[in-house]
C-alpha cells in the first residue's frame, strides 16, 4: 500500500498509529522519494533485503514491487500488527517484531531503513559489524549526522567512520526536505549508500575499529599517550611511531583509517 499525501491522515486516525517521538517515528509520505531510495538499493529477485523500522511501509511498498526475500523488522508493534495485515499475502515479505540491534542480520545482503536519530551511530555500527554478508545499504538519516560517517578528519571523525571506510565506501545520494515527512522534523534528512567491497578483510577492519575506539575514548590526548595507556609500553609505542611514520603528538582525529589498519596490523605481529 502506497503512502502519500492524501491519506496519510486517515491511516494514522483509523488505525490509531500516531507517530510515536520515543521511537522517532516520522513518516515518509513522497511516493517519488520512496521510489527513489529503494532504487539506490539496487535489488535483485535473488537478494535477501531487510528493512530496518519501516513504519507504515512507506518503502516497504515499493520493496514489495520486487520479487527479492525481504523482512521487515520494527520494534514498535502497532506498526508490525498493521504491515501484517496489509502484506499478509505477500509469501516473500515477513514482518518481524523486534529491536534490530537485537536480531541476526548475518544473512541479508541487502540492508535499508530510515534510521531514528538518537540510534543511527549505533545502528551502523551494528550492521557494520554482524552483517557479514552485506553487500550495499541505503539508509535516510538526518543530515547533520552524515559527517560522523562520512568524514575522515575533523571534529565528527570517529571510529564508526573508521570502519565503514576500511570496509567499503559511503556515497551521498540526494536530501530530503522536512516537508516530506508527517510530522515534519525539525531539519532535514539524507540518503546515503554504503557499499561493501568484497576484497577487504573484515577481520582486520573490526581489529583496527576496535583499536580506534580505544583511542578515541579519549580524543584529545595524543596518540602516544593513548597508545601507552592502552598497551603500557613507552618503548614499544616509541618504537611504533618512529617505524610507522607516526608523529606521536598527533590526536587520534589526525590518524586515516588506513593509519588505523597498519597499527593494528603492527601490534599483531
Amino acid at each position: 500500500m502506497e503512502i502519500n499525501r492524501s491519506n496519510i491522515n486517515e491511516i494514522v486516525t483509523k488505525a490509531s498509529l500516531r507517530p510515536d517521538k520515543d521511537y522517532g517515528q516520522n513518516f515518509l509520505v513522497e511516493p517519488s522519494i520512496c521510489d527513489k531510495i529503494v532504487g539506490a538499493l539496487n535489488i535483485a529477485e535473488n537478494d535477501s533485503v531487510l528493512e530496518v523500522g519501516p513504519g507504515l511501509g512507506s518503502l516497504t511498498h515499493f520493496i514489495s514491487l520486487s520479487n527479492a526475500k525481504y523482512d521487515a523488522v520494527d520494534i514498535d508493534p502497532r506498526m508490525v500488527n498493521f504491515l501484517r495485515v496489509v502484506y499478509q499475502d505477500f509469501s516473500n515479505i515477513q514482518i518481524i517484531e523486534n529491536d534490530i540491534r537485537k536480531h541476526d542480520v548475518s544473512k541479508y545482503n541487502k540492508i535499508i531503513g530510515n534510521l531514528p536519530y538518537n540510534i543511527t551511530t549505533e545502528t551502523i555500527q551494528f550492521f557494520l559489524t554482524n552483517a557479514i554478508s552485506a553487500k550495499r545499504m541505503v539508509f535516510m538519516i538526518q543530515n547533520e549526522a552524515l559527517n560522523r560517517f562520512y568524514d575522515v578528519k575533523g571534529k565528527e571523525y570517529g571510529p564508526v567512520s573508521v570502519l565503514l571506510h576500511l570496509l567499503g565506501s559511503i556515497e551521498k545520494l540526494f536530501v530530503v526536505k522536512a516537508g516530506s515527512f508527517y510530522p515534519a522534523p525539525k531539519c532535514s534528512s539524507v540518503v546515503f549508500a554504503i557499499t561493501i567491497d568484497e576484497n577487504k578483510n573484515r577481520e582486520d577492519a573490526v581489529g583496527a575499529f576496535k583499536l580506534a575506539k580505544s583511542l578515541f575514548l579519549n580524543r584529545r590526548k595524543t596518540i602516544q599517550n593513548n597508545l601507552v595507556n592502552t598497551l603500557r609500553d613507552k618503548e614499544l609505542v616509541a618504537k611504533l611511531c618512529s617505524d610507522l611514520g607516526i608523529n606521536p603528538l598527533s590526536r587520534p582525529e589526525d590518524l586515516l583509517p588506513e593509519t588505523y589498519l597498519t597499527i593494528f596490523k603492527y601490534l599483531q605481529k
